[in-house]
């Protein structure tokens, strides 16, 4: 499949990818870069993978990680 990207550098995801995938108004997009390849990984943040994740990261600290991106984030 093939998109194209506006002036403010949008795109739209088909309607029959964002079937397949879960996607609806309002679901976040986890945005990732291959450098080594140059790829652009888009990856749908759903109720579905949030709850495939329960358990995972247990006693890793995930709480002060998480905290630590936003600020990142919000300076940039």
């Amino acid at each position: 499949m093939e998109t194209t990207a506006t002036s403010k550098g949008q795109i739209v995801i088909p309607s029959s990818l964002r079937k397949k995938l879960g996607i609806k108004e309002g679901t976040r997009i986890q945005i990732e870069l291959d450098e080594d390849s140059g790829e652009i990984i888009l990856k749908p943040i759903t109720r579905e993978h949030v709850h495939s994740l329960r358990g995972k990261f247990k006693g890793k600290g995930l709480m002060k990680a998480l905290m630590a991106e936003k600020k990142k984030e919000r300076m940039l």
